[in-house]
């Protein structure tokens, strides 16, 4: 049989000593698992000795007088290998090893990383999306390099929020805000697994890579031309959105990120540009930027009726999760409880989606010419889904009634609009208001984002034209001010 690893360790004097060691006879790929682990372990604190034996482990227990460490236990088998286990950096995170550069605590605005933790967020859902929907490996390798960032983010975001707890009282405010970081990061790993369909080439209807409505944005990266007329010229001065209608909503120089980038800011030749925008007229400032012509995804409709219920499902699943995720932050922002039963709501609703949308498939399956290219479509459903479970982990504090702590009330202060619940009142002046493309006739700068009627559940109006009646629950987005008129405007 083979040999495994036994290590000593450095524990805290007078705190346990070795009782007696266990033999177990193991296999290779047990050595092999145990060498790994010990390689991580080397990295987390400092290891005296490491030695290759027929000892697995040792059992502990408590004791009162001081237990020597210096030296490994006494066996007749040991053999002094890797006197120090190392994990190798050399890997390329983006082949699909997790980075092992070490972080350090280090004092951080906790608010700073949760604004910028949701921003990360959002952007990684419709990176991630349109990944697929242009089977862009350059938009999929941008999805797995924001990971890497999140990844950085949470574990910064964990370390200050633990340092922060000095008494019960503090933990209990703490946790909801602990589970918005998890959550942020549980919707970074969901767009990772989603931008991985195009990675790793597990297929996919071509059905889908069209399915987005039209009225909807495309969202595309180019790499800044050195003789682009954008090179070297900031936000201001070239005033694309006005022109174009497309906006720059990212930048990534090297490897630093600048999200949501302002007037002032500068393009440089070699930056990566992240733009969205109307189809229109993101072709020719793609052209502008890059020297490269744009392809539009061409549009296919399915041959096969299941197939086709199925990708219009996952659209639907998408808005809904994109909306959840909005509802919770708003709900955790502004202690809001309906919001957060919204959230709720919504979430049930993918989840019943998702079961429709996996019978569909299957059914597909039975009838296409080769159902492997279905795997990714399989695959997308289940991420899109957990991004909707992570919208519930956002909200699940405000849900439990426990107080939202200050640091993300210091975040509110920085958001320009707000999400509310309207419910419209019977004969107020919003019943039987015509809304177009999300914008109600109304003297109101709002937006209406979602519908919920009693007899026939949510609709989404973003892209679309409703007219509302009395009953209605609307989503709506704008300014604080802008809010507290519209809620007057549905009161009776």
């Amino acid at each position: 049989m083979a040999q495994v690893v036994a290590a000593s360790f450095e524990f805290p004097p007078a705190f346990v000593e070795l009782e007696e060691f266990v033999e177990i006879d193991v296999g290779p790929a047990v050595v092999e698992g145990v060498a790994y682990l010990v390689g991580i372990l080397a990295q987390m604190g400092p290891v005296e000795h490491w030695c290759w034996s027929s000892v697995l482990c040792a059992r502990a227990k408590p004791c009162r007088k001081a237990a020597s460490f210096d030296r490994p236990p006494e066996t007749p088998q040991r053999e002094t290998l890797f006197p120090r286990a190392t994990l190798s950096r050399s890997m390329d995170p983006l082949e699909g090893e997790t980075p092992s550069a070490p972080i350090e605590y280090e004092p951080v605005s906790v608010k700073d990383v949760l604004v910028e933790m949701k921003d990360t967020a959002e952007l990684l859902i419709d990176l991630s999306y349109s990944a697929v929907l242009h089977q862009s490996e350059q938009l999929a390798t941008e999805v797995l390099r924001l990971e890497e960032r999140m990844d950085v983010l949470e574990m910064r975001a964990r370390m200050s929020l633990l340092m922060a707890a000095r008494k019960p009282a503090d933990a209990e405010q703490l946790a909801p805000v602990l589970g918005i970081v998890g959550a942020a990061d549980g919707i970074s790993d969901a767009a990772g697994d989603i931008a991985k369909i195009v990675l790793e080439d597990m297929g996919l209807p071509e059905a889908m890579r069209a399915a987005l409505p039209d009225a909807a944005e495309a969202l595309l990266r180019g790499v800044v031309a050195v003789d682009s007329a954008y090179a070297g010229r900031t936000l201001q001065d070239i005033d694309l959105e006005s022109m174009t209608g497309v906006r720059v909503i990212a930048l990534r120089r090297g490897s630093d990120w600048l999200l949501n980038p302002g007037p002032t800011t500068r393009i440089e030749a070699d930056d990566v540009a992240l733009l969205r925008g109307p189809e229109s007229a993101i072709g020719d400032v793609c052209e502008e930027l890059t020297g490269e012509a744009y392809e539009a995804p061409t549009a296919e409709t399915p041959d096969i009726d299941d197939l086709e219920r199925a990708v219009d499902t996952i659209i639907h699943m998408k808005d809904f999760s994109e909306l959840a995720v909005d509802l919770a932050y708003s709900s955790v922002l502004f202690d809001s409880e309906e919001l957060a039963e919204e959230v709720r709501n919504l979430e049930v609703e993918v989840d019943a989606m998702q079961s429709r949308f996996e019978a569909w498939t299957l059914r597909a399956a039975a009838d296409a010419t080769d159902p492997v290219v279905l795997r990714g479509l399989i695959q997308l459903g289940s991420c899109t889904e957990r991004i909707s479970d992570a919208a519930i982990e956002i909200s699940e504090g405000v849900l439990r009634e426990i107080d939202v702590h200050p640091v993300v009330q210091m975040a509110v202060q920085e958001s320009d609009e707000i999400i509310t619940r309207v419910e419209v009142g019977t004969g107020s002046d919003l019943d039987g208001t015509a809304v177009t493309a999300g914008v109600p006739d109304a003297d109101s700068t709002m937006s209406v984002i979602a519908i919920r009627r009693p007899d026939e559940g949510w609709l989404l109006v973003a892209d679309a034209d409703a007219e509302l009646r009395g009953g209605d629950v609307l989503i709506s987005k704008g300014t604080r001010t802008a809010a507290a008129a519209f809620r007057d405007l549905a009161s009776a």
